[in-house]
């Protein structure tokens, strides 16, 4: 393949990407792109994405594919979607966001992303190729949008034409040198569904996102979620689909995603949030199959707590106390006890006292007496 016209080698790339399974492909140059750089380090100053390690090294190394492979002239740009149908909404049941309740989508675009490199190298006669499927620093939306392969949303995902923005995507950079597509000059014109939507206000229309807002990043993030933010995840417990399932451009494409992207299981898409409360050790097995899983399992018992508590049952206090009582984790025992004074019935006021009274970590404490405030007698 090195000794073919560049285009020929541009249609024999493309027509393997499209073999290997590819629902789109898109080729850009591998230029180091300053302006990308420039809004990443921009966003970082902002705080935009404070709860991740993300530094002015990080936006140089990600807005540089030459960063990732010496002498990388083309990136070959791919999406995926993975939009299934959604599981009917259920009482005492947690929400999972679509990309997330199937199997870790992370194997699967990197077996797909490999196997194109392989056609690609095999071509050219010698290793041409590095892979990047979103573990790696390359800032995917922007090469995905210089190559046309889709545009940026007000919701700050990729649009893709006909696969909407519930897409995965993935990269590989090369050492040949590929034709580039041209951007697309589709944007969302006036529509403002997905900020409309969007319950913390974490979009604020002009292309940025605050992260530490999006509920989304909420669900992930390692520490406890604000207080004052808490309400409004409502019962997510992994991710969120409500940009995504607002814009326009997905809702045409509908559900594009093969049976791989469907749900593991039940449990994988809708859990029980009493049972999710107390997932851990061989339980947690299910769970590590999928994307959910790297966070760890006090991250999810954290977020059923906060879903449980805006459920405002009273039948799942019970499950909350133990939760208070017995979780090994901190962060785990302050979200229940946050939980039990939204729900504030008598018996979740009990368990709160009892806490206080045996708990020695601070944050519980902390969660318990803030939890038990509005419930004082005045």
């Amino acid at each position: 393949m090195a000794a073919c016209p560049r285009s020929e080698a541009t249609r024999a790339v493309k027509a393997a990407a499209r073999a290997c399974g590819a629902g789109a492909v898109r080729i850009a140059a591998a230029d180091a792109d300053p302006l990308t750089r420039e809004r990443m380090r921009a966003a970082f100053a902002r705080g935009d994405f404070a709860t991740w390690p993300y530094d002015d090294a990080y936006a140089a190394r990600a807005s540089d594919p030459g960063a990732l492979l010496a002498g990388a002239r083309s990136v070959v740009c791919v999406a995926m979607p993975y939009a299934t149908p959604a599981p009917r909404e259920r009482a005492g049941r947690g929400r999972v966001s679509a990309y997330a309740w199937s199997a870790d989508y992370h194997h699967r675009m990197q077996v797909l992303l490999r196997e194109i490199a392989a056609r690609i190298d095999a071509f050219a006669g010698e290793p041409a190729t590095r892979v990047a499927c979103d573990t790696a620093p390359l800032a995917e939306r922007a090469f995905a949008a210089r190559s046309g392969l889709g545009w940026i949303g007000k919701h700050t995902s990729a649009i893709v034409p006909g696969l909407g923005s519930a897409v995965f995507l993935g990269e590989i950079i090369t050492t040949l040198e590929l034709d580039p597509d041209p951007p697309l000059k589709t944007s969302c014109g006036a529509c403002t569904r997905c900020i409309d939507v969007c319950p913390t206000g974490a979009l604020r229309g002009d292309g940025t996102i605050d992260a530490g807002r999006c509920i989304s990043d909420l669900t992930q993030r390692r520490d406890a979620i604000p207080r004052a933010l808490r309400p409004l995840v409502g019962n997510w417990v992994w991710g969120c689909d409500l940009c995504n399932d607002a814009c326009p451009p997905s809702q045409r494409a509908g559900a594009r995603g093969d049976a791989a992207a469907r749900p593991l299981e039940d449990e994988t898409a809708a859990p029980e949030l009493t049972s999710l409360l107390r997932v851990r050790g061989a339980r947690f097995r299910r769970w590590r199959r999928t994307a959910m899983g790297w966070r760890g399992a006090a991250v999810l018992r954290r977020n059923a707590a906060v879903a449980l508590g805006n459920g405002l049952d009273r039948a799942d206090v019970p499950a909350l106390a133990e939760a208070l009582r017995h979780d090994p984790s901190a962060l785990v025992r302050a979200h229940a006890a946050w939980a039990l004074g939204r729900i504030g019935s008598p018996s979740a006021v009990a368990a709160l006292q009892e806490a206080l009274a045996r708990d020695a970590a601070p944050s519980v404490c902390e969660e318990a007496l803030a939890a038990l405030e509005p419930h004082r007698p005045t």
